[in-house]
């Protein structure tokens, strides 16, 4: 039951988003700010949770094997974090997006992959080991580099609080994913009992975050409809196909290409709606519409990721690459079981 809710990821982050355009108040508990626990916004509480599930997956061995996958693994987090960044400021110029629809694409775009791309990447026979590092290496780089990519790129909306954003990422991203891996290094036997029902928990929490997101957008939603699916929708295409490009022309082969377009193609969009919904985000804003039009990029953003990485991974999936194609000799066979890991 669980690789099957797993698998149609897609299907539910849409159904979510259909009941939350319907009836918000199932979802809009969670991003509307009122609702605190240990005094922190309850969606940021729910994206810590998310990165603690993906700490709890790994081990200090997970880390030591990035050793063995160098040049893959630079080439894609590099691409991760160059492609989207770039095409997502281009994208909010080229279309003259509002301030606040521009700086939430731009947000999102410098978010890390996403947390469904080791799902993805199985489905589409991709190599599952240099997902989940591709994924893990741009988490911990995230706390860095979005900061920095994001003040660079949407400081020409507005000015953006980098050290913030520094602050948000240490707190929901890199302490949560070093205690999991530090309770999963020191309780073993509880990490492993808890981690099959892990990307259930990730999966839900990321579809009542975005469904929160677009419930109470509504309104914003339908009157920047047009401008917003567009740009959304081109954010994800061009960072599939321009991640797949990369990968080729560096000579990798089908299955790292694969691997890497679904990393780069996919974000953290619960991560870009978390940190764009903070009200020391919105407080840089001089307009509140503007501030609450920034977060609206990340939960379109969701549904779009997954609806491309979905079709593209049924379709690669009837397309084998070969035995022994991938990186197996660079990162060890994928074992089938890593799908399970959340991202």
């Amino acid at each position: 039951m669980l690789r099957t809710i797993s698998n149609n990821f897609a299907l539910l982050t849409l159904a979510g988003v259909a009941l939350a355009w319907f009836v918000p108040g199932l979802f809009t508990w969670m991003t509307d700010g009122q609702t605190t626990l240990l005094g922190q916004p309850l969606m940021s509480v729910a994206l810590g949770l998310i990165m603690l599930a993906m700490g709890l997956t790994l081990s200090f061995a997970d880390y030591r094997q990035l050793a063995r996958m160098p040049r893959c693994l630079a080439i894609g987090v590099v691409a991760q974090f160059a492609i989207m960044p770039l095409t997502g400021f281009v994208i909010a110029t080229a279309m003259g997006l509002e301030k606040g629809l521009a700086v939430g694409l731009i947000l999102v775009a410098c978010c890390p992959g996403g947390t469904a791309s080791n799902i993805v990447a199985y489905l589409a026979r991709g190599n599952v080991a240099l997902s989940v590092a591709m994924t893990m290496v741009s988490t911990i780089a995230a706390v860095v580099l979005t900061p920095l990519l994001t003040g660079e790129l949407a400081g020409a909306y507005v000015e953006i609080d980098r050290w913030n954003l520094f602050r948000n990422m240490i707190a929901i991203v890199l302490v949560p994913v070093v205690a999991g891996t530090l309770i999963s290094e020191s309780f073993p036997k509880a990490a492993r009992a808890v981690s099959a029902w892990l990307p259930l928990v990730a999966i839900l929490l990321v579809v009542v975050i975005v469904g929160g997101i677009v419930g109470g957008a509504k309104d914003l939603i339908r009157q920047y409809a047009g401008e917003l699916l567009i740009a959304t929708f081109l954010l994800h295409a061009v960072g599939f196909g321009l991640g797949y490009l990369a990968a080729r022309l560096l000579g990798l082969d089908e299955t790292a290409r694969r691997t890497i377009s679904i990393e780069v193609g996919m974000q953290n969009s619960g991560l870009g709606s978390a940190l764009a919904s903070t009200p020391a985000f919105a407080a840089q804003f001089a307009s509140a519409m503007q501030a609450a039009l920034a977060p609206v990029p990340a939960a379109l953003s969701a549904v779009w990721h997954v609806c491309i990485g979905s079709l593209l991974a049924s379709w690669w999936r009837r397309r084998p690459v070969g035995e022994g194609a991938g990186l197996e000799a660079e990162a060890g066979a994928p074992a089938a079981a890593e799908m399970e890991r959340p991202s």
